[in-house]
This record gives structure tokens, sequence and C-alpha cells, in this order.
């Protein structure tokens, strides 16, 4: 008989939600195995880079900050003006393109990984709440009993300790707005002074707080925009936590002395260990779920148990739909290779952007409403205003010159020197000979230099007499 597959019949409500629609709340077991411990060194990686990168700086700038407030904005110690929009805009672009195509390929690996969402709540606040309230079954326990000192006093000693955290998540994230150096100062002085600054991260930790505490999973599967676009984003080329169904149907309990593939059961052996390990509710048996973020804590379960019963490990793995289906291995059709091409190469167009830009910026334009000027020796003259940005940290002398024509540049003022992270407008004169004026709208080209240096080539025009 052919194995069953159980991608044919499906639910059609969340696995977090009863029939009458209230909400199931979920007891995941502490996952263990090797995937899971790969994931303990990403989450806290990066959970140490979400506290130190703030107290990182480059060139006595921040290493990322991004104000928006005032407009300013650091990545890796270099600043951004409105000037690099541009910048921003391929960026997000890129990142949205790099989304689409990344989930057709890899699945949500991200949400399972890397999300904020995802290792907060399982590296901080359910490792809390195994060692305070103990393993799923002392939790519910705990949960059913009506309130007692024990139950007192874990409940409060947990929330306490989840407070405190998400007010100290909401402070790292504010570090990136403000930088370090300002909060800390905040963080010194009396509360009055700062009252309104204190009441937003009071509430944003709050916010925070009723996320980890009552949300959870139901983030992920109803609230995140990405998690809803996984629906229409993975195919069955896609690679995704997937259950064997054609290796582990019919699925049965494991009995002593059997021969199963004589009585034609499969390897799973409906322990149901892939679901009480689930953050998230699933049975991973039933096909690609909206609620599954890959977080790979079944195939670790289901790895351990396929050892134990001696059989080979892989029944639920990274694949395809279609590779199970077709009994093939996983490998790289063209479109995930085409795919992968795409991605390199929009990273590698972000990243010459980027390095392609320039600390200066110079903004040249003709005094409106202005013609020519006659000098008293005989030569021409023109009015232009400048603007010149600069975007670094520390001052740059410029100065201009005319590039494809014999002239002069006459700065009115004091000689340029552009401040470090400010703007420096005036108004200079492009003055050239009468040998020169071959017509009455000549092309120039005022170069922007910085010592010998060539900064930017600014083509404009030149007005003469008829």
């Amino acid at each position: 008989m052919a194995p069953k597959n159980p991608y044919t019949g499906y639910r059609d409500q969340l696995a977090t939600l009863s029939e009458s629609g209230n909400r199931r709340w979920v007891y995941a077991q502490k996952p263990k195995g090797k995937l899971y411990n790969y994931r303990n060194l990403v989450s806290y990686t990066l959970l140490f880079l979400l506290f130190a990168i703030p107290f990182v700086k480059l060139n006595g700038e921040p290493f990322l900050l991004l104000n928006i407030l005032e407009r300013k904005f650091i990545l890796f110690g270099v600043q951004f003006w409105p000037q690099d929009f541009h910048l921003f805009l391929y960026s997000m672009i890129t990142l949205f393109v790099f989304v689409v195509l990344f989930t057709v390929s890899y699945g949500r690996i991200w949400c399972g990984w890397t999300c904020p969402q995802t290792v907060f709540l399982e590296f901080i606040f359910r490792r809390i709440e195994y060692l305070i309230e103990g393993n799923p079954s002392q939790q519910r326990k705990l949960n059913s009993q009506s309130m007692n000192f024990e139950k007192f006093w874990k409940k409060s000693l947990k929330l306490i300790l989840f407070y405190t955290i998400c007010f100290l998540i909401t402070n790292a994230f504010l570090s990136y707005i403000i930088g370090i150096d300002q909060l800390l100062e905040i963080m010194k002085a009396p509360i009055s002074e700062h009252s309104v600054g204190f009441t937003v991260s009071v509430l944003f930790s709050v916010v925070m707080f009723f996320v980890f505490t009552k949300l959870r999973e139901q983030v992920c599967s109803m609230i995140c925009p990405y998690g809803r676009l996984q629906g229409v984003l993975l195919d069955s080329n896609s690679i995704v936590v997937a259950y064997d169904y054609k290796r582990g149907e019919e699925r049965a309990p494991l009995e002593a002395g059997e021969d199963r593939k004589e009585d034609g059961k499969g390897d799973c052996i409906d322990c149901y260990q892939c679901v009480n390990v689930c953050p998230t509710g699933i049975d991973v048996r039933d096909g690609t779920q909206l609620e599954c973020i890959n977080c790979t804590a079944c195939i670790d379960e289901c790895n351990s148990v396929m050892e134990w019963v001696g059989k080979p490990k892989g029944l639920i793995r990274f694949d395809s739909e279609k590779n199970i289906a077709e009994g093939k291995k996983q490998k790289w059709p063209a479109r995930k290779i085409a795919y992968t091409v795409v991605l390199c190469i929009l990273l590698g167009i972000v990243a010459a952007l980027f390095a392609s830009r320039s600390d200066l910026e110079a903004i040249i334009l003709r005094a409106p409403g202005l013609m020519y000027q006659d000098q008293d020796n005989g030569k021409i003259s023109n009015m232009y205003n400048f603007k010149v940005v600069n975007k670094t940290s520390v001052d740059i002398p410029i100065h201009f010159k005319i590039m494809n024509h014999e002239g002069d540049i006459l700065i009115i003022g004091k000689e340029m020197n552009a401040v470090a992270s400010s703007i420096k407008e005036g108004v200079f004169f492009a003055i050239l000979p009468p040998k020169e004026i071959t017509s009455d709208n000549i092309p120039i080209t005022i170069g922007v230099y910085s010592g010998e240096r060539l900064i930017e080539e600014v083509k404009l025009t030149f007005v003469g007499p008829n």
C-alpha cells in the first residue's frame, strides 16, 4: 500500500486556536541536539552584538547609529546624510528582492535562527520559564492550580524578570537611535529632566512585555508581515523543514519484536516528540504550514528518536516537497542557482554604491536672475552659489578650479573650509578672459579639490555677451 501523503488533509485553523476560537497555550519542551547547539551559538552571538555594538566607535563616531529624530545615520562609522537617500532607496529595493528570492529558495531560516522575536523568546524568556516554573508538565500544573504561595512567588519573580529584561532591551534599541553616550547621560540625570523619553521607554517596554508574556508565537503567525508573506513566497522547490512522509507513513507506535516494513508501517513511531518540542504548536508531519519558523527543533528531536529506535536520521530534515515526493536527494535546481546569482549581484551593487560614496558633495548653481558682469580688465565674470556637504568627522579645506578654460575663481569671503559634519554655503565668481568668450553660452567644468586631490567635477554654463 502506498504511503499516505499527510499534505492532502490539512486543518483550516491556527494550531494555537481551538475550534471555538479560544487560545491554546503552547508549552514547548526544551529542545536539545546538534542544530539547537548551533542556534545557541548564533543567538548568543547576536545578543552579544546587540548590547556591544553601541559601545564600539570608529574614527570617533558610533559604529551604528540610526537617529531618525535628527536625521543622522551612521553605518560602520561612516555618516550618511539626506543627500545619500538614493543609497537608502537602492538598499531597500535590494532588501525586498533579497527577502523574496531568499525565502523562495531557502524558506524561513531567518525566522527560526536570527529574528529578534525568536531569539528573545526562545533563548531568554523561555529559558527563564524553564528555570523558574520547570518543564512543560510542571508549567501546566502550576497554571492550573489555584493561587497559593508557590504560584505567587514564581509568577511574580518571572514577571519581574521579564519586564526588567524588556526594559534593558528597549534601552539597547534606544542606544542605536540617540547614541550610547547620550543614553548614559540621560540615565545619570534625574527622571524629571527627561520625563518624555522615560515615559516612551516605559511604554515600549510594556508593549514588549505584553508580546513575550501573552502574544508570543502569535506574532509570527498573525502579526509579522514576513510570516504572512510566506504563504505566497514558498513553492514545492523551496527548502523547508519537511517530514518525509514516504518513509514515515504509515505511522504507528513502536511494538517489541515487530517487523515494521513487513507490517506496512513507516519509520515514524508516532511519539509526538516533534510536536511537543515545536515552539508554535504545530505538527510538522502535516506538511508546510504558516506557523512553521524553520527553527529545526523537530529535526533534532526526531533524529534522537530515530537513533534510539535504530533507524536512519533525517525523517524530518531540510528538504523540498518536490524532492520528497519524487524520492530525490536534495540538489540545487537551475532556478535556485539563478536566484542565488541574482542575490550575489544585488549585494555587490549595493556594496559598490556604498564604496563609491563621496565624503564631500558639492552643489553649484548659477545665481538666479543675474547675467554676466564686466570686469575692469576686460574679463567677464558669472556669479555662482555653492553648497558643500562634509559628511566626515574632520574639517576639510577645499578650493575650486576651472578645468576646461583659462580662468580664475574668486570666492566671496574667507577661504573655503568645510567644517566636519556640516553644510558650507557661499558665493564665488568664475572669471574668464575675452579670448575664452566664444559664445553667449559657454559650458564650463568646475573642479572641487582638497589639496591636489580632485573630489568632484560639476558641469555648468557660463553666460557671456552676444
